[in-house]
């Protein structure tokens, strides 16, 4: 489904990602681990399009989306949800949802916004609030419930779990389990709690200064003394 080849990407004259290539087979969990500033997150903005690598390809569907438009990545199944939620703290969460919808034409939008609740019940509790009164682990909920009223193939996730109650990092990870599972939903998810992103991933890659220095399944990351030490507490 997407396949990354060699992409340099750099802020001014930073070199955040140098030659990253790796590749997400339709219907995986695949994760991307490492510290802070590895370049996770930068690599998630190039390919929603936020970004422009300077060399590289990245072919999503066999199509090259490279340097494309936001806009054109959202409509051509892929969606973004940034770290730090970024929800439109003056609009309620049945706004937020619905501007999620913003580049469908179709008819289903309510009905799809009802599956939202469905995945979400606290958010229909809360669905006339104002989502800058949320809870961080209410704001993440809307931050990808707005994000599958898009209806991707490809959902990126980035640091889910960053700031919550430990409760409430289960909880979200059991929903993207859910979501993979029950709508087909290719998800790529950046997550620096290793743990959790490698107990739900099929596959996985450890980035670091802005290169992939190592790959494989998820039982075989986990397993590894060098992501052990690094990454796992042990």
């Amino acid at each position: 489904m997407l396949k990354v080849d060699g992409i340099d990407v750099f802020y001014g004259n930073i070199h955040a990602l140098k030659g990253v290539s790796i590749e997400v087979l339709e219907g995986e969990i695949v994760t991307l681990i490492g510290a802070n500033g590895a370049g996770k997150s930068t690599l998630l903005k190039t390919l929603s399009g936020l970004l422009k690598p300077k060399n590289g390809t990245i072919l999503y569907e066999n199509m090259s989306i490279a340097g494309k438009q936001a806009q054109t990545i959202v409509k051509s199944g892929i969606s973004h949800v940034p770290e730090g939620r970024r929800v439109f703290a003056n609009m309620t969460v049945e706004e937020n949802l619905e501007l999620g919808a913003f580049v469908r034409k179709d008819k289903e939008i309510q009905k799809d916004i009802q599956k939202v609740y469905d995945l979400f019940p606290r958010l229909y509790e809360r669905r006339k609030q104002l989502s800058g009164t949320l809870s961080g682990g209410e704001q993440q909920m809307l931050a990808m419930g707005r994000a599958i009223m898009a209806r991707p193939k490809l959902l990126l996730l980035d640091e889910p779990s960053m700031g919550l109650a430990p409760i409430m990092v289960k909880t979200i990870f059991s929903i993207i389990e859910e979501i993979n599972k029950t709508n087909g939903t290719t998800i790529l998810l950046v997550e620096q709690n290793a743990h959790m992103a490698l107990s739900v991933a099929k596959r996985g890659y450890v980035i670091e200064t802005g290169r992939v220095v190592l790959t494989g399944s998820a039982q075989d990351l986990q397993s590894s003394d060098e992501i052990k030490s690094a990454y796992l507490g042990g």
